[in-house]
């Protein structure tokens, strides 16, 4: 058990794809003697990098999941998760961001900050996780640091200060130079693992005091101690490293390293500022909801190895043998054979095994405290549950989920991958919040919906290889929503007469338009006098809510509707909750066709990125797809165009773009708002619609 949380970090790589977050992990892991051979991500040499331990991982170069593992630099111990690029994947950096310390986020030095950079600092900023900047991919075509570090300013509004700046670049590239020791570092040998310390070169003299100026004049603001030393002329390097740390942790600045990852150039150099800048768990402010309190206030959980234990389940894994919960440890310890409550259910487990985890291996050991990310084995639970010891109300703040996007119809071939089928689909919606699963009412079809095509093309291609289910996809369902857009008024009677008491509700009000971030439906009781009596209002409600589901267009969900009820009346028989409830859903039916209802499509933001003579082809492929241009930009030969694009219309533009630019462009995309679809498609959507519903 590591109960010095001095020499504890958790931290995570994050990038755009491609970038080289999982090469860095490689390297690192070798460095740190974990692994004793260094492996490619495409893995050409049947192996693959050991992060990347999933086979289709391996085929297509990508990460899927986030991998979790710990290693040693010096005397810390750093637990460190490798998460995926992809946008489909987001959960998998979500999930992981909210329970980490720190981050390295890595860049590359020719494409600079891309879409992808921009949502995953989003999500670091939404965690408040300080980071260091990694500026990957020195030794390629086009590489350019300082503009990088430029980047970083102006898209994400970082105070981005370089702390090294690299000799030489592209093909020329050997090493970096430390501007805070002042000294130029060479990596040499088979793997890059022979540092050699020598005098800066000459020609980088200059450039180095500049640099180390600016460096100066950046940190000196989080540090009184510092600016007195630039003025006495007396800087040393705890000084400098002080006022990084503090500035990092206060999530004021970013300091900004360069190096190759593939070519090992300077990632030790990376583990060294990882361990001086990037904050202990007990530097990290980690709030938790009292529920023993009304309004559920947040209070701040001190990381303590003493105090009350207290855990986020915040990934789990559906193996072989059993569930693999992977658990951060916020206060307190955990050993083997102890009992854990799950803050849920209430629900009391035993801890039958505990492991650390190394990529897609276990390593039992026997406790663990404060500060440490492990896993449980055979502990039944959901991602984001919150376990303690029995003598607490806290609950871990929860992992921010977005909704899903896209949806696919899947069948299976036969009775046999019908019961796999069903078996993996339970896997993965329990393993994965963004893969939702749902079944057709009326066609008893199953739906299964993601964050986007790669990634149920991902899940479908799983239950082929990990559960022999063969499935067929219908083509992609797009989310729809309804919503109306005028004020209409409504003075609706239901009225039942049968044998002994009947039914009898009147009411009368008007449905709007609700404003916009109000949410999704909003009823206001506006009845005085007494005329439907105040048991019966609740009713009126419900009734009015169980029309939300399905609108009367093309039975999308609705959203962004208010009803008003101020009149009605009753009969002191045969009214009842039943009578209201028809009451409410008789007036809607009649009420909805005159608040002008349209239909709403979700829009996504796409980035796409290729070379600059490619710019015509990649507008011309956005705007056939009714898209609309927001920004585009040109830098040393590359082009990058952000657009806004109905997701209905972005299937198969993978194929599209590639064929448009000689497989050059690569884009991404995430949901970005609702917006109502064109007339035209309106009326397309609604002809669809009825016509399926006469062929059933």
């Amino acid at each position: 058990m590591i109960t010095n949380l001095d020499k504890v970090r958790n931290i995570g790589i994050s990038a755009h794809i491609d970038s080289g977050k999982t090469t860095l992990t490689e390297r690192i892991l070798f460095y740190t003697n974990r692994i004793h051979a260094i492996h490619d991500v495409k893995g050409k040499d049947g192996v693959g990098a050991k992060m990347d331990s999933m086979e289709l991982e391996r085929e297509r170069g990508i990460t899927i999941q986030s991998a979790a593992t710990h290693c040693g630099w010096g005397d810390h111990h750093i637990n460190i998760i490798d998460t995926p690029g992809h946008v489909d994947f987001t959960i998998e950096v979500e999930r992981s961001l909210r329970v980490l310390d720190g981050a390295i986020l890595v860049l590359c030095s020719v494409a600079g900050v891309q879409s992808q950079s921009i949502t995953v600092d989003r999500q670091m900023r939404r965690y408040n996780v300080p980071r260091v900047a990694f500026v990957n991919k020195c030794d390629r075509s086009g590489a350019n640091p300082f503009r990088v570090c430029q980047q970083l300013r102006d898209k994400l509004n970082h105070n981005s200060v370089l702390v090294q700046i690299p000799i030489g670049l592209e093909e020329k590239h050997v090493g970096v130079v430390d501007l805070v020791k002042m000294k130029a570092y060479y990596f040499e040998g088979d793997n890059g693992e022979i540092i050699r310390e020598e005098e800066i070169p000459a020609e980088l003299v200059d450039q180095a005091k500049e640099y180390r100026e600016i460096m100066l004049d950046a940190v000196s603001l989080y540090s009184d101690a510092l600016t007195e030393a630039i003025l006495m002329e007396e800087v040393t390097e705890e000084l400098i490293h002080d006022a990084i740390r503090k500035g990092t942790i206060a999530l004021k600045l970013t300091p900004v390293l360069c190096g190759s990852a593939y070519k090992n150039k300077a990632v030790q150099k990376l583990l060294d500022a990882v361990l001086a800048w990037l904050p202990a768990p007990h530097e990290v402010v980690n709030e938790a909801l009292d529920t023993s309190v009304p309004g559920e206030p947040k209070v701040v959980v001190p990381c303590t190895t003493n105090g009350t234990f207290l855990g986020l389940a915040f990934k789990l894994e559906d193996g072989r043998y059993g569930q693999l919960t992977y658990l951060r440890v916020y206060s307190g310890t955990l050993k083997r054979q102890d009992f854990i409550t799950n803050a849920r259910n209430g629900k009391k487990v035993k801890v039958g095994r505990l492991v650390r985890m190394h990529a897609n291996e276990m390593e039992d050991i026997e406790d663990c405290c404060a500060g440490d990310i492990v896993a449980l084995f055979g502990v039944d639970c959901f991602s984001g549950d919150t376990f303690h010891d029995g003598t607490t109300d806290l609950v871990m703040t929860s992992i921010h989920v977005p909704d899903a996007v896209i949806s696919l119809t899947i069948t299976p071939k036969d009775a046999k991958a019908q019961i796999n089928m069903a078996k993996a689909l339970q896997r993965f919606s329990k393993e994965d919040p963004t893969f939702r699963l749902a079944s057709d009412p009326e066609t008893g079809e199953t739906i299964i919906s993601g964050m986007g095509e790669l990634h149920l093309d991902v899940y479908v291609e799983r239950m082929k290889r990990e559960y022999q289910a063969v499935v067929v996809t219908s083509p992609p369902r797009v989310a729809y929503r309804e919503t109306i857009t005028k004020k209409a008024e409504y003075d609706y009677t239901h009225k039942k007469q049968t044998g002994g008491s009947g039914q009898f509700g009147r009411v009368a009000g008007w449905l709007e338009p609700l404003e916009e971030g109000k949410g999704t439906f909003e009823f206001s009781d506006e009845v005085v006098g007494g005329v439907i009596p105040r048991e019966f209002i609740p009713a009126v409600e419900k009734g009015f809510r169980s029309m939300l589901p399905k609108g009367r267009l093309i039975e999308a969900p609705v959203v962004g509707v208010k009803a008003v009820l101020n009149f009605g009346s009753y009969h002191q028989v045969d009214s009842s909750d039943i009578a209201f409830q028809e009451a409410a859903r008789g007036a809607w039916r009649a009420v909805y066709a005159k608040a002008n209802p349209v239909i709403l499509e979700p829009i996504m933001k796409v980035s796409v990125e290729g070379p600059e003579e490619f710019q015509g082809s990649i507008v011309g492929t956005l705007m056939q797809r009714r898209g609309v241009i927001i920004s585009s930009s040109q830098q040393e030969g590359y082009t990058m165009v952000d657009a806004e694009v109905p997701l209905s219309e972005m299937f198969g533009y993978s194929t599209t773009i590639r064929s448009a630019t000689q497989g050059k462009a690569e884009f991404t995309m995430e949901f970005a708002k609702y917006m109502q679809v064109p007339g035209n498609v309106a009326t397309e959507l609604i002809k669809k619609f009825q016509e399926k519903k006469a062929a059933e």
